[in-house]
């Protein structure tokens, strides 16, 4: 299997927020609190949940190039999803 390589440009910072760690991993931001919530991705330090949430480049570069780290992460965006809207659907036919 092809190894997809992600190039860093000179003056990267070390830690990006959500938005750019998206970027990295080929996500939405709107995702990322869903890979925290079930465990593949860590924010830096011990941020409370209201606090922005900061990564490290480098974990974002290896996780991007994980190909089995793609697969979990895809799987629980989707299952995240397929949840959300499974439940709007129960409340559109009034099932309970």
């Amino acid at each position: 299997m092809n190894e997809i390589t992600i190039t860093v440009e000179p003056g990267t910072p070390a830690r990006v927020d959500a938005a750019r760690a998206a970027k990295y991993l080929g996500v939405n931001a709107h995702d990322i609190p869903t890979l925290c919530r079930a465990r593949l991705l860590k924010p830096l330090g011990a941020p409370v949940p209201s606090a922005p949430k900061y990564f490290a480049t480098c974990e974002l570069i290896r996780l991007a190039n994980d190909v089995a780290w793609l697969d979990k992460a895809t799987r629980a965006i989707t299952q995240f999803w397929k949840n959300k809207n499974g439940h709007r659907a129960d409340r559109e036919y009034g099932i309970s």
